[in-house]
């Protein structure tokens, strides 16, 4: 067996936390950090793609808007501050290229949340979730596919933390590289790994 289908809790905390080593930028206007993002992400050809909404913590209260975007490449991550910046068109492009991959986990709720700023036709989108089960591994959460795949624990300390922040913490931005970065890291790992012959059940038979 490559992967594990599963981990437990414990196995979990025992792994080492994961660290983006790399340059994370936050984007909040149309200037030239802006500009040096759409160029260096144009250059890639797979991104890691996450979102981050403010949560809420009533029911039957209406879904705060998509706050960050993220996409990262192997050595840079971009936070864009859509409250700040909304989705222009030439950042949508980068969405709607089939020559750029992007990777995430859950990603139609992520693109659903990012149309209600402006609508787009999202290509080249790759679902984390669709493409671990083609390894046997069954769990579908970011940090469990994580820890199966990587071998790394990724904090979620900060998932529930005020993402519309006048001003983000450094424990949010690191939050926010690593979510898509590991997002990123993991396809890599399983294109690099061949794939096991699974039974109906799901089960490795190599």
């Amino acid at each position: 067996m490559i992967f594990k289908p599963t981990i437990s809790p414990e196995e979990l905390e025992n792994l080492k936390v994961a660290e983006f080593s790399g340059e994370v930028i936050i984007v909040d206007k149309e200037n030239e950090d802006y500009y040096e993002a759409l160029e260096y992400l144009s250059r890639q050809k797979i991104l890691g793609f996450d979102t981050e909404t403010k949560p809420v913590f009533q029911a039957n209260v209406k879904r705060n808007g998509v706050a960050l975007l993220q996409l990262s490449g192997g050595e840079r991550a971009y936070i864009f501050r859509l409250t700040e910046i909304g989705m222009p068109e030439s950042l949508c492009k980068i969405l709607s290229t089939k020559k750029i991959l992007k990777v995430g986990a859950a990603v139609n709720e992520d693109i659903k949340g990012l149309q209600r700023y402006t609508k787009f036709i999202p290509r080249g989108f790759v679902d984390l979730q669709a493409e671990g089960a083609g390894w046997g591994i069954k769990e579908k959460s970011v940090r469990k596919m994580a820890a199966i795949i990587m071998g790394l624990r990724v904090s979620k300390s900060q998932q529930l933390s005020n993402w519309e922040a006048e001003v983000l913490t450094q424990g949010q931005i690191s939050y926010a590289a690593i979510d898509a970065w590991v997002c990123r890291q993991m396809y890599l790992k399983l294109l690099s790994t061949p794939k096991p012959i699974l039974t109906e059940d799901g089960k490795d038979n190599t």
